[in-house]
């Protein structure tokens, strides 16, 4: 089954893998690629690039909003077969390379196994290869400035640590669209509701950080929404971050 798309400007493409998302931004047939998916989604990652008029040879980068295994999937594929540089915060590149992992463990889950949605989202984890190692041999740092990167779509890091210590969302202020990854999301298969809201409280390695990472997305313009898992969200990314903050109180 082929990977969901959605175009949600020129140039920017919302991909809807196994319950997690990545993003395409393309100038002609080069992209940057923010996220990779799963293990498991790796063809359709390779069948979104193609559907965009790409392929992985002109992938110029990718970008990673965290190194959980659901998100860093076919990042060290394109690195090792393609050579594309794969960036995160230097905060996240220690956690990529595999130098450690902060990540929801399995007797987290068995504890919260009794919640909804939870015991299936697990198994479908499995099936994806969320337990498969994944490490990234080489990630290197974006620069830690405020300006945007210098490739295709002009991303802007947005440090908003809480998931994890080196959680980045990317900002594209002309297009008015924020991509936010898992710091702030429209759904998820553990969750009851749908809409801006935090991921459950299992999924964050500093709860009180992912909290205070809400300012940072009230301070952001935009109109567009791009999570890492649930549909894209359209509104204001300050009054999406000011619900998100209502459901977590």
């Amino acid at each position: 089954m082929q990977a969901r798309m959605s175009q949600v400007a020129e140039g920017v493409h919302l991909v809807h893998g196994s319950n997690t998302n990545w993003v395409i931004l393309t100038e002609g047939d080069a992209v940057t690629l923010v996220d990779t998916g799963y293990r498991g989604d790796r063809e359709k990652v390779l069948e979104s690039l193609s559907a965009v008029g790409s392929s992985p040879r002109a992938v110029a980068a990718v970008l990673i909003t965290h190194a959980h295994n659901d998100h860093l999937g076919s990042a060290e594929y394109l690195s090792r077969t393609y050579g594309t540089p794969v960036y995160a915060h230097e905060a996240e590149v220690p956690h990529a390379r595999r130098d450690f992992l902060h990540q929801v463990t399995i007797g987290e889950i068995l504890e919260n196994g009794w919640r909804p949605g939870v015991l299936p989202w697990a198994v479908h984890a499995l099936r994806s290869g969320g337990t498969t190692p994944v490490p990234v041999t080489s990630p290197q740092p974006f620069p830690a400035t405020a300006r945007p990167l210098d490739l295709p779509g002009r991303p802007v890091p947005v440090h908003t640590p809480g998931h994890t210590e080196g959680h980045s969302a990317f900002h594209l202020p002309e297009a008015g669209i924020v991509i936010s990854g898992d710091a702030l999301v429209s759904a998820h298969p553990t969750s009851r509701v749908n809409g801006p809201q935090l991921l459950p409280v299992m999924f964050d390695h500093d709860r009180r950080g992912a909290l205070a990472s809400l300012d940072t997305f009230e301070a952001l313009s935009g109109d567009v929404l791009l999570p890492g898992h649930g549909p894209v969200h359209r509104g204001s990314v300050r009054e999406a971050a000011q619900c998100a903050r209502e459901l977590a109180s």
